[in-house]
């Protein structure tokens, strides 16, 4: 319950749909117990000798003799009736009472379930973005301890679970309650000791259905994160199925999903199995209850003479209608129980604490004036540090490279410069300001990013470039698309920019993709310009072109170019040579290659003209 706390707060916009259900809920109760009242004086009137002697019209003597006074009256008002119209003309009408009666019923159940629709969609909506904001706002570290099909899971069928067990718990505490208390007052005014007697037994049924639900939850947990764990096993499946089918893997990954499944199918047989004996299970209960009460009740009738057998008849009818109530409150709770747990999977998100943000005042800046200065940095994402010591300057108007072996900290670089991870000790700043002082909105949109692997989206070419200029016109999509050598294909598609190009671009060419990244870039039109190892998966031709269109776009800009191929930055400014996390040479390509060190040795190592 402490989970469905806050979930609640969801609710807040949607509290008038909330108080509209509540109202009908409330009515619904009401013309259930009446419903069944209904019949009291019907049957005593048309078959009971004694009370058709009754022709005087009953005195009303306060609320306390309310059901007395209901009950003498109807009698009043059918004797006359049958007395003036005959029994069929009464008979009727008394149907056509108890009809309506139904009705109303019915009808304010309707109106309930109509209203509560908006209240849980809406929470499932609100929810869903909620989790999804927090998704895109965790930082990259969040994403490299958790399964994505994991996190798919929880936006998807924990959300679903948690709307079934809002739904639940409303009926838990306003409908189904209210209808039993309605009824239980009512079984009060016809007789006080057959309801006493009866009460005896409902705290029993209660604590034997109550036992079945106690490792639901526990269950449930269970399943769900298995869920989400065959769901990471389909997601990495579609992402690598070359390498899959390349290594005759299927067979592999194959058992390990069916596996998983399996998991999950035996701990949802459990859940449901558990699940479906709550139903039953009060049923029968019920029943025992509905025995007891003919065995007492009869007794009272018969044999006391303290119960007309009117009231008896009516006495069971509501007595049946406490089960279905009281079933629906054994299915919500164990609903409740199984929700629980899909609830403090989704909370785990939303109140996932990210170290990342904006401060409060944060600089906003859109201009770079003078240079970006790491000092002296210590990084580390477990426990061994990847840079050490680190200090570098890059001068507005330069292009810096970072090159060396796999495992240098190259890389690091770029994410530090982002913020997409914070240092632990030294800092970065950009014109003598903390990266941390900066609004995150404000220094990502000094830089544009052009990674390894080619992000791109289900999406039209169009959409992919303004991805970080919404506004662009067309005219400055196609510049951008030019600068990045990328127009000479795309003209030639069937729909031009307009042309979608499939999930993850898959429709494109590893060098197609590459530049349609960096007419991305270029349209955005940052003053800092990261490449991560931006040509290293290209082959020979692809990476002249994307060659090109990289000198083409850092002309009169700041770059930072994280190298893999040295042929690609011969001609930066200052090459920096990096090993462990230190850096170990820098200067141009000319004064690298005369120093006879660490750079020539990478050179020598790759073929290039």
């Amino acid at each position: 319950m402490d989970y469905f706390k806050k979930i609640f707060r969801f609710a807040k916009p949607y509290k008038r749909y909330a108080y509209l259900n509540i109202f009908f809920n409330i009515l619904y109760a009401l013309f259930s117990a009446l419903s069944f009242v209904a019949f009291i004086p019907m049957i005593t009137v048309l078959f009971d000798e004694e009370k058709q002697a009754v022709v005087k019209q009953p005195t009303y003597e306060g609320i306390t003799k309310l059901i007395s006074y209901l009950e003498d009256y109807m009698a009043f008002y059918i004797k006359n009736a049958s007395d003036e119209y005959g029994p069929q003309y009464t008979l009727s009408v008394m149907i056509a009472l108890i009809i309506v009666l139904f009705l109303l019923k019915n009808f304010c159940n309707y109106w309930a379930m109509y209203f509560i629709t908006f209240l849980r969609n809406g929470v499932l909506k609100d929810l869903r973005n909620e989790i999804y904001h927090k998704t895109v706002a965790l930082p990259i570290s969040f994403f490299s301890e958790k399964r994505k099909g994991d996190i798919m899971s929880r936006i998807s069928s924990d959300v679903l679970e948690i709307q079934h067990s809002f739904l639940s718990i409303l009926e838990l505490i306003v409908r189904e309650p209210l209808t039993i208390l309605f009824t239980i007052i009512t079984m009060f005014a016809i007789s006080v000791n057959l309801t006493l007697f009866v009460f005896v037994f409902i705290p029993i049924s209660g604590w034997l259905i109550s036992i079945l639900g106690k490792s639901l939850k526990k269950q449930s947990d269970k399943a769900q994160i298995e869920q989400g764990y065959f769901i990471s096993i389909l997601e990495e499946t579609l992402g690598g199925l070359k390498v899959i089918k390349g290594f005759n893997a299927e067979k592999h990954f194959d058992d390990k999903f069916s596996k998983s499944t399996t998991r999950f199918f035996e701990l949802s047989n459990k859940i449901l199995n558990r699940q479906s004996l709550a139903s039953p299970a009060s049923e029968f209960l019920g029943i025992v209850v509905i025995a007891i009460i003919l065995w007492y009740g009869g007794h009272m009738v018969l044999v006391e003479e303290t119960l007309s057998g009117a009231k008896f008849l009516a006495y069971i009818g509501l007595a049946y209608n406490i089960l279905t109530p009281a079933k629906a409150i054994s299915r919500a709770s164990y609903n409740v129980k199984k929700g629980n747990a899909a609830a403090e999977r989704v909370i785990e998100i939303l109140e996932q604490e990210n170290p990342i943000v904006s401060k409060q005042g944060a600089i906003e800046k859109n201009t770079f004036e003078k240079e970006i200065t790491i000092e002296n940095i210590n990084f580390r994402y477990e426990d061994e540090n990847v840079l050490k010591e680190f200090s570098l300057t890059v001068p507005k108007g330069k292009t810096v490279a970072l090159v060396g072996q796999s495992g240098s900290g190259k890389s690091t670089i770029a994410n530090l410069l982002t913020r997409f991870y914070d240092v632990q000790e030294g800092s970065v700043k950009i014109d003598g300001i903390d990266v941390k002082d900066f609004s995150l909105h404000s220094l990502r949109g000094l830089m544009g990013l052009v990674t390894q692997d080619s992000i791109l989206f289900n999406d039209t070419i169009r959409n992919n470039i303004m991805l970080g200029k919404p506004d662009a016109t067309e005219e400055e999509v196609i510049a951008a698309l030019k600068i990045a050598n990328a127009y000479e294909f795309v003209k030639d598609l069937p729909k031009g920019i307009d042309t979608n190009i499939g999930d993850s671009g898959n429709k494109l060419s590893g060098g197609q993709k590459q530049r349609l990244s960096i007419a991305r870039a270029v349209l955005k039109n940052p003053p800092i310009m990261i490449l991560d190892e931006a040509t290293s998966a290209l082959d020979t031709e692809s990476e002249r072109l994307v060659q090109q269109a990289l000198e083409n776009m850092m002309k009169n800009r700041t770059s930072v170019v994280i190298a893999h191929r040295l042929s690609t930055i011969q001609k930066a400014d200052n090459i920096v040579v990096m090993k462990k996390g230190r850096i170990v040479e820098q200067g141009t390509h000319d004064e690298l290659m005369d120093k006879d060190g660490t750079y020539k040795k990478l050179v020598a190592m790759q073929s290039f003209e």
